[in-house]
């Protein structure tokens, strides 16, 4: 057999390349770097303590209006968990990564069948287990609220999927990094350099909202304001395609950074920026026109786009009793909260006399959502009689604050003369919002201003509060802690000349057998 023909049959007994086995080979040096990125302790502390604290936040009983999750704001909170965690996996991935180098095995790792571009594919693919437990941490998070006696709204898969992509996003810029800069030094400027990037773009401007977008997770910054799903307006779909366009174009550009070169990943990298491109203009639109006069509408009309039921807070009233229960109005995702409101709405009248006990109100829901999400402006108190304003926000102080709202329309008509109880009513007021709570006196520092029983203190309620005088606290706070039958009855009894205007504070605390103050001053004689 002559040397050419020995040659050629040694060639084709070597087994050739087969892709499969080579893909094969990558899926498992990528199980191995995802077990050997748990032995780094920043890695295992972070996810640990994020899986940790999650669970206990899941079984912890909530209270207050934790109790009551908007879940159109429940998905946005689960993207902040993972922060630690993804800044943890960015520096270990990239440690992992030039963990050849580091160790002088480069060389030999030349010789091997798997091109180098291929151990980077596994190195980026070590990070899909840990942003796959990142979901399963999110979808638990989320559905604990959802499952919620008081939850109302609708969340967004999108927003829901931020937190694996952010850990993913991490996880890639490591192994970017590492292959731009093969040096540990590296990993400190761009843990910085990341940060301030992340600040810089999140700041934005008026005239360049855009701008914050740029950031993985996007925060709103201001008010508490609950909105209606369909007005939240963010552009989350959008936002998730760019950080998938993203997370694909660093990954695919670590590839080429370590001699790949094939057709197919040249055109999936130009596919990814095309993506990421069309992610950023998609969520740098800002709010269109519709979104606009949608949230101008319900800011001003609220009442075109709610539906109403009558109700009454206790079982054992009759129309007769109530005079046709009381109307409660509320946005679609609200509806089912008419029972809580009635509760409130049941227990301040049982303690009120006159036609005030039988007064048929109109609760009707309000927000002002013309500035978004962050908003925070006061809602204009309503001028019509017997219509009470209620938030969107519920549970904690709210309920204080809306039993105060019920009690001053039920004293002086409207919510617009609420601001102007500065005489002796106040007294009469206060006591019809707290003295049928669980907690008065809780409740008592819960809705002023400086969360004080003593002194004088700006009382908060949905739209215009009131204002306390030193005086009149002392005699709520001792009615507060008399027996709650003996004060309602005097109540009652004398509601004509509690209510009238101009009664003063020392006339209220006589006629209710209450100490009156020493040097007592209503706020219309301290002016």
């Amino acid at each position: 057999m002559s040397l050419a023909t020995k040659t050629e049959a040694e060639s084709a007994a070597v087994p050739r390349d087969d892709p499969r086995r080579s893909w094969a080979a990558v899926f498992a040096l990528a199980r191995f770097e995802a077990r050997d990125l748990l032995r780094y302790i920043p890695v295992l502390v972070t996810l640990v303590l994020y899986v940790g604290y999650t669970a206990w936040t899941l079984f912890d009983s909530k209270e207050g209006m934790d109790a009551f999750p908007a879940l159109q704001d429940a998905d946005r909170a689960t993207q902040s968990g993972p922060l630690l965690f993804g800044i943890a996996l960015f520096v270990c991935v990239n440690r992992c990564t030039l963990r050849s180098r580091r160790r002088g095995t480069d060389q030999q790792f030349d010789v091997l069948v798997m091109e180098p571009w291929r151990r980077t594919v596994a190195h980026v693919l070590s990070v899909v287990p840990f942003a796959a437990v990142t979901a399963l941490v999110v979808l638990g998070e989320f559905t604990r609220q959802a499952l919620r006696p008081g939850a109302v709204g609708h969340g967004s898969l999108a927003e829901l999927a931020v937190g694996p992509l952010y850990v993913l996003l991490c996880g890639v810029c490591g192994v970017l990094l590492a292959r731009l800069v093969p040096s540990p030094f590296a990993v400190p400027v761009g843990v910085v350099g990341l940060f301030v990037l992340s600040v810089f773009i999140s700041a934005g401007t008026s005239d360049a909202e855009w701008t914050r977008w740029l950031s993985p997770i996007v925060g709103e910054n201001g008010g508490n304001t609950v909105l209606p799903s369909d007005l939240i307006g963010r552009p989350a779909a959008w936002h998730a395609l760019y950080l998938t366009g993203l997370i694909l174009l660093l990954a695919l550009c670590a590839v080429l950074a370590s001699g790949g070169r094939t057709l197919s990943l040249k055109a999936g990298a130009a596919g990814a920026l095309a993506l990421t491109l069309a992610g950023a203009v998609g969520q740098s639109g800002g709010v269109s026109p519709e979104l606009a006069a949608a949230r101008e509408q319900v800011s001003v009309t609220p009442q075109r786009d709610q539906s109403c039921v009558r109700r009454w807070g206790s079982p054992r009233s009759s129309e007769a009793e109530t005079g046709g229960g009381s109307t409660y109005c509320a946005f679609p995702e609200w509806t089912g909260r008419a029972a809580d409101w009635a509760g409130v709405v049941d227990r301040v009248q049982s303690l009120a006399g006159g036609t005030a006990a039988r007064q048929p109100l109109l609760v009707r829901q309000r927000v002002d959502a013309r500035y978004g999400l962050s908003g925070d402006a006061a809602i204009d108190p309503l001028t019509t009689p017997h219509q009470v304003t209620v938030d969107t926000r519920w549970g904690g102080n709210r309920v204080p604050e809306f039993a105060v709202a019920v009690s001053y329309v039920l004293v002086a008509g409207d919510e617009s003369k609420g601001s102007e109880l500065c005489d002796g009513r106040v007294v009469t007021t206060m006591w019809l919002a707290l003295g049928g709570a669980s907690h008065p006196m809780t409740d008592l520092a819960n809705v002023r201003l400086d969360d004080s029983v003593t002194g004088s203190a700006y009382v908060l309620a949905p739209t215009s509060g009131l204002s306390m005088t030193a005086g009149q606290t002392d005699v709520v706070r001792e009615l507060l802690q008399r027996p709650r039958g003996e004060v309602t009855a005097s109540v009652k009894q004398h509601w004509t000349e509690l209510t009238a205007p101009g009664v003063s504070t020392a006339q209220v605390a006589r006629v209710l057998g209450a100490e009156v103050p020493k040097g007592a001053k209503d706020c219309e004689d301290e002016e």
